[in-house]
């Protein structure tokens, strides 16, 4: 069976909770023009001194996961890196040539189940109820700043876009949500990557064609490249 060939312009990579050397790696191998992360980074230093080796060699974004706001190390070597201005949740940027929306984080039921109405249509509305004692320097509780808000995921509907990045999975996911697929119709998308759960998933041609789009789930430090290839790498 012949492998298919490595589009080399944008690599999308799954939850890596701290391992980079197989994206450095892949960078090095392959050249892709950009890298986005799919949440959970959790860098053990500021993210851009842990990917200090491509970043002359290749565009880095991301999106945040659950457990990057697990603890103050978590949050700050992440969200106050000289990399944070390349967070995509909450906008569309066009990386590469294509077109991305992002949206980071995950549905909480203390916020938003994206099953239900929400109890709080946006982050302000939470602090304005959630009292002073509860606040993390001066703002949102930490564990809530990678909870998804009714307010940024509105603010994307207005929007369009060739791609979707999320950390949460569409419907067609066991634990999936039909609220990820009305954002990438909304969108216009023509593909959808997510990570979160870990698993190599490939749904089927039956199921891009209920959704209106493609979805791909990458696993636990997998990397795909933009159509979907899966991209050898020496992560074990």
């Amino acid at each position: 069976m012949v492998e298919p060939a490595i589009v080399k312009r944008i690599f999308f990579c799954g939850d890596p909770h701290g391992h980079f050397q197989h994206i450095i790696e892949a960078v090095h191998a392959h050249r892709p023009a950009a890298v986005v992360l799919l949440g959970d980074l959790q860098p053990q230093e500021p993210l851009e001194l842990a990917l200090k080796p491509i970043l002359d060699l290749t565009e880095v974004w991301w999106i945040h996961g659950n457990h990057d706001t697990d603890s103050d190390a978590d949050y700050d070597n992440l969200f106050s890196s000289a990399l944070a201005d390349h967070n995509l949740h909450g906008r569309v940027v066009e990386v590469a040539g294509v077109r991305i929306a992002g949206l980071g984080g995950i549905f909480r039921g203390q916020v938003w189940s994206a099953t239900d109405q929400p109890r709080y249509p946006s982050a302000e509305a939470f602090l304005a109820r959630c009292g002073k004692g509860n606040r993390w320097r001066g703002g949102l509780p930490r564990k809530h700043r990678s909870s998804i808000f009714p307010s940024d995921y509105d603010a994307l509907l207005q929007e369009k876009a060739d791609m979707l990045v999320s950390h949460e999975a569409p419907s067609s996911h066991p634990h999936g949500f039909q609220a990820i697929d009305d954002l990438a119709v909304s969108l216009g998308v023509r593909m959808a990557y997510h990570g979160h759960h870990h698993e190599h998933i490939k749904y089927s041609e039956e199921e891009a064609r209920r959704l209106g789009f493609k979805p791909f789930g990458v696993a636990y430090c997998e990397i795909r490249d933009e159509q979907g290839h899966l991209v050898p790498t020496t992560y074990e």
